[in-house]
């Protein structure tokens, strides 16, 4: 018996809602024996941890991980895509890397030592972040902490240069192929 693959396009943003849905999905394929996930990924990025999450998971599993960014990869989704052993992207596709930040609701009063407690939480978050792009990819983990604090746009030709993107190609999925979509109307 020949590989089975699985495509799921993800069209989402990395929340916790998105990501539990994709590793149901994951866990319900490699149930039915799936040794091949193919991840076509378009997401403006999310929670950090969320994010996180998902790369660890699908680092962790026991089958073929693709990525394949079809449109734009920004922020923590870029840790997502890094799970592929394979990593694509079409020929007009875009990478965003930036700083990350914490959002607050008015009126809310902070005591200095809830603010350190803030910035150690960020500063582990983006050393996390950095530690695996750079395991990833052909950059040092000061050049992607430099990139990331300068906010860097990549374009398929620098994210392959970058070590992000293994191939630049158009095609997604063959024609006949069964694609399960992961998107929704998350805020």
């Amino acid at each position: 018996m020949g590989k089975q693959y699985i495509y799921i396009n993800f069209y989402a943003p990395i929340i916790p809602q998105s990501v539990s849905i994709l590793m149901q999905i994951v866990q319900n394929s490699l149930q039915e024996g799936v040794d091949r996930i193919v991840l076509l990924i378009s997401s403006p990025g999310g929670q950090v941890a969320a994010g996180l999450s998902l790369y660890n998971f699908l680092k962790g599993i026991p089958v073929d991980i693709e990525t394949h960014n079809f449109d734009s990869v920004d922020s923590v989704a870029i840790v997502v895509f890094c799970a592929g052993q394979k990593r694509y992207c079409v020929p007009n596709a875009r990478f965003l890397l930036h700083g990350i930040g914490f959002d607050i609701t008015a009126g809310t009063r902070f005591e200095e030592k809830h603010l350190e407690e803030k910035i150690k939480d960020l500063k582990m978050d983006k050393a996390n972040i950095v530690k695996i792009i750079a395991e990833n990819c052909k950059k040092t983990e000061k050049e992607i902490s430099d990139d990331i604090h300068e906010v860097k746009v990549l374009n398929p030709e620098q994210a392959k240069d970058y070590g992000l993107v293994h191939e630049i190609k158009k095609d997604l999925f063959p024609k006949d192929a069964q694609v399960i979509n992961i998107n929704g109307p998350w805020q």
